[in-house]
């Protein structure tokens, strides 16, 4: 069993943490090579869009069962303006003082995707494997808190337990919220769960909230997110296989390829969720739960806690990958655009289409970007008010100015393959396939 010292402090996590071996196949979920594209960049793939459907056996494409409530108090997005994209060179100086450090000894994980924060039972923090395990950590170690491996879907690459995120009122109801690939028929499934006082979460007291079915194994998207409304944000891919052929990001009709929004707050087996009445698309012929479109698959966002902004990463095809601040209404242009270029046509109209903050192509070994945190109050200071986020397959690590859009990310660590980038407390993580869990600090 290993042994773990971090700050002077001994710990042993039991090796149910999966510790990876040499052979460990390590490529992002949205990394699968696409039927079409034998170099694709993670998250791509070539599919048919199928109906959404939700907890509720009747709910169809048009008609979700979600009620409509009424507009929120707050607001999770600015007035969109203009900006200029940054398009950044194959190699950046790295002029600021950062490092990255174990932060649980050398233990070495074999395919984390989620870390945040986790305030019961007396734990720290909680750690989502892709595999379908939720463990708690804390000083003295950690354990699985929750087991789903017997219904998540993991035949596909990018298929698994893919986010977690905790209930806005969490201290008070217990509720994990957690979206994972599940069988027959190949979907993915977001679902409230009920965590004890032991910080132990009850596999029992699942409640489905949201079910789409996925064509294809890939580009199954995967970030849950609440926001500074309260209301509930989740990214979806495109459907999968490569070039979007059935066109689903352009198709609000559907919740492919779109950040929806939807209001779980009493969520209940009669009535999974309800469609905030501001929702851009409410009172069109789009699905109610659409709050932004036209994308390719977004691996993960998180809100800015200062502006409230939503930043994301959309996964390329196999050119460019992009960040985007995503806000409601908006379409983000693909499969018409790949970052900033035309996709498969020398012109393209793209009118309405919202441009992305930064965009980087495919070279130096570069093929799929993760979303981070916009670092905000971190104990790592030279990153402070910058979006922290990284490439897959190339292991490097950029922080792009929040302040400055237009300006060149600052690449600021090369690392293994970032699965997932986290704030918890002042203290920014990254969390790579088949390496440690690293922290970053000032140098």
């Amino acid at each position: 069993m290993p042994r773990l010292s971090t700050s002077g402090r001994t710990r042993t996590l039991p090796r149910l943490l999966a510790l990876a071996t040499a052979a460990v196949a390590i490529t992002l979920m949205g990394a699968c090579s696409d039927e079409d594209d034998p170099t694709p960049a993670p998250g791509t793939n070539t599919g048919t869009a199928t109906a959404a459907t939700t907890a509720t056996p009747t709910s169809t494409e048009g008609a979700p069962t979600g009620a409509t409530t009424a507009p929120a108090t707050a607001t999770a997005t600015a007035t969109p303006t203009a900006s200029p994209t940054a398009t950044f060179p194959p190699a950046v100086e790295q002029p600021r003082s950062v490092g990255l450090v174990p932060a649980y000894g050398s233990v070495v994980l074999d395919r984390p995707v989620e870390l945040l924060a986790y305030p019961i039972g007396g734990y720290e923090m909680l750690l989502a494997e892709q595999g379908g395990v939720l463990y708690a950590l804390r000083d003295d170690g950690g354990t699985p808190v929750l087991d789903i491996r017997s219904q998540v879907r993991r035949e596909g690459n990018e298929e698994g337990l893919l986010s977690v995120a905790l209930d806005p009122a969490f201290r008070q109801n217990g509720h994990v919220w957690v979206y994972y690939s599940a069988s027959s028929p190949r979907r993915t499934v977001l679902s409230r769960f009920v965590a004890g006082p032991d910080g132990v979460i009850d596999a029992s007291s699942e409640l489905v909230v949201l079910e789409q079915e996925q064509p294809y194994s890939n580009h199954n998207g995967g970030a849950v997110r609440f926001g500074p409304d309260g209301m509930l944000y989740l990214g979806l891919g495109d459907g999968g296989s490569g070039g979007d052929p059935q066109g689903n990001a352009q198709n609000p009709g559907t919740l492919l390829g779109s950040i929806i929004r939807i209001d779980v707050s009493r969520a209940s087996a009669a009535e999974p969720y309800a469609i905030p009445a501001d929702n851009p698309l409410v009172g069109t012929d789009a699905r109610g739960e659409v709050w932004a479109y036209g994308l390719r698959n977004p691996w993960r966002m998180s809100f800015d806690p200062e502006s409230g902004e939503l930043w994301g990463a959309d996964v390329g095809q196999g050119a460019w990958e992009e960040v985007d601040i995503l806000r409601a209404g908006q379409n983000y242009g693909w499969p018409i655009l790949e970052g900033n270029e035309c996709y498969r046509t020398a012109n393209c109209d793209r009118s309405g289409l919202t441009p992305p903050v930064a965009v980087y192509s495919h070279g130096g070994g570069r093929c799929s970007v993760t979303g981070g945190v916009v670092a905000r109050g971190v104990s790592a200071t030279a990153v402070e008010g910058s979006y922290l986020f990284g490439d897959h397959c190339s292991g490097e690590l950029w922080a792009l100015s929040t302040a400055s859009q237009g300006e060149e990310p600052v690449l600021i660590a090369s690392v293994g393959r970032i699965a997932s980038i986290s704030q918890v407390g002042s203290e920014v993580y990254v969390l790579s396939f088949g390496q440690p869990l690293l922290r970053l600090v000032d140098q």
